[in-house]
């Protein structure tokens, strides 16, 4: 009796159990997605598509980016590969650390440089797709996507110092590479 009364629910339970399983690997697989699309808009409201915006310090309510720390001054540059490979010149900042990283469509880190590693030299890189090519003097890094967000992130451990921390960040440049 117990056998013939669970029948009519095991198709019902089974379906059930499929389509939760492909709802939740669908969510699994859009969700870097979106997050970067919402980020990608949140931030090209604050300077544009392909070119560097320079954030002041941080405060309590300051959201461009998630959490950002109050010690750290942030340059954001949004780009989209579209229009032909992106260049970036990251220039030497005066300050104790900093970094330039590359988060691609999904959210996924495609390049990360700090200065320790450069030992202090600028950092020169072209963002492209498979079948672009980097300019001359450019470390080509591939971008799954097209798009994306660069992020420079300097330590502003005494913020007397910002403003000469400031002026050197502005030296940075990120932009579709001249065709040629």
């Amino acid at each position: 009796m117990t056998r013939l009364s669970l029948r009519p629910w095991l198709w019902p339970a089974l379906l059930g159990v499929v389509v939760a399983l492909i709802a939740y690997q669908a969510t699994l697989r859009r969700t870097p997605n979106v997050l970067m699309a919402a980020a990608e808009r949140r931030l090209a409201k604050v300077g544009g598509v392909n070119v560097f915006a320079h954030t002041p310090l941080a405060t309590q309510r300051s959201r461009a980016v998630v959490r950002p720390s109050p010690d750290l001054a942030y340059s954001s540059c949004v780009f989209d590969l579209s229009k032909g490979v992106v260049t970036i010149d990251v220039a030497p900042v005066p300050a104790r650390y900093w970094s330039l990283s590359v988060f691609d469509a999904r959210t996924d880190v495609a390049f990360v440089r700090n200065n320790v590693e450069t030992r202090g030299q600028p950092i020169r890189v072209a963002l492209l797709t498979p079948g672009q090519v980097a300019p001359a003097g450019y470390q080509p890094v591939t971008v799954s996507g097209g798009h994306g967000v660069a992020l420079i992130r300097v330590l502003v451990d005494d913020r007397t110092q910002f403003p000469a921390i400031d002026a050197a960040r502005r030296g940075s440049r990120c932009g579709v590479a001249a065709a040629g």
